[in-house]
């Protein structure tokens, strides 16, 4: 079987559970890590013969993915900001929307310098980590409810050269005399009734306790992080979010009467509601 033919058959083997195009991207990525090719190397090569060993490798990822298994974790790694994450199911796999978010937050510190940062619910690190990368003079923190989640981001913080003062502790009880320039969440914002709307493979492979919240108080967690803002926050500190695109004028709302002002909702690239900021 050649390159062009074996495309063809994981197009094939994955329309159950992914259209074409996605597929194909799929299919990018697997000769990204078997053959160290990129999308113009699979046309150049298309014509070529497998390997047994290369035909063995290409299997065993199809096989995975027709699981539902999501690529980052079969190959345990994910490209986020520019550098790349371990990732297993005691994490989220990091998003490119959440790239977007580090993007604005570097943007506003450019004219509105932070000595001091805290990343609330961090998983695997990566906006810690990202934000340590690019503000080298900040103290960051970084802080979670999952012990497992924690030995995966230190393990992140430490491949990527990134001094992060980890804490363990669930932030609807966690309380500090530190103060910080900046606080930012990704926290579990995703209502019971918004499951059957996601994909198979992260209902089944990344971790509940990051991803939901109840019907009732879909708004648990930012409710919990806004009243510990409210303490922790240096005066004219900022607060981001990134935010459940249905929620987000209550998420507004809720701010507003916290007494947060200059409170700002932003679009990501597909034009959905996907994040805020806010000053105390």
């Amino acid at each position: 079987m050649n390159v062009k033919q074996l495309e063809q058959y994981f197009i094939k083997e994955l329309s159950a559970l992914y259209d074409g195009e996605e597929a194909k991207q799929l299919f990018c990525l697997a000769a990204g890590q078997v053959s160290a090719w990129n999308r113009g190397q699979l046309l150049i090569n298309a014509t070529t013969q497998l390997s047994t060993e290369q035909s063995l490798a290409y299997n065993y990822i199809l096989l995975e993915l027709k699981k539902g298994r999501p690529m980052q974790h079969i190959f345990a790694e994910a490209w986020f900001y520019g550098h790349k994450f371990k990732v297993t199911e005691a994490v989220l796999i990091p998003r490119p929307e959440t790239e977007e978010l580090i993007e604005w937050i570097l943007d506003t510190v450019k004219t509105q310098p932070v000595s001091s940062i805290l990343d609330i619910g961090t998983g695997s690190g990566c906006i810690a980590i990202t934000l340590k990368k690019n503000l080298e003079q900040a103290e960051v923190s970084a802080l979670d409810v999952s012990a497992d989640a924690l030995i995966v981001a230190r393990e992140n913080a430490i491949t990527n050269t990134a001094a992060i003062n980890f804490i363990h502790s669930d932030i609807l009880t966690y309380s500090s005399p530190s103060k910080y320039d900046l606080i930012v969440s990704n926290p579990p914002y995703i209502t019971e009734n918004e499951k059957e709307e996601m994909h198979q493979n992260v209902l089944a492979y990344e971790p509940h306790l990051a991803l939901f919240v109840s019907n009732e108080n879909p708004l648990l967690f930012y409710k919990g992080i806004a009243d510990f803002a409210l303490i922790n926050l240096h005066p004219k500190g900022k607060l981001f979010f990134e935010i459940n695109e249905y929620l987000s004028k209550e998420t507004v709302e809720m701010l507003s009467a916290k007494g947060f002002t200059d409170i700002i909702l932003k679009k990501d690239m597909q034009g959905k509601d996907r994040m805020i900021s806010c000053n105390l």
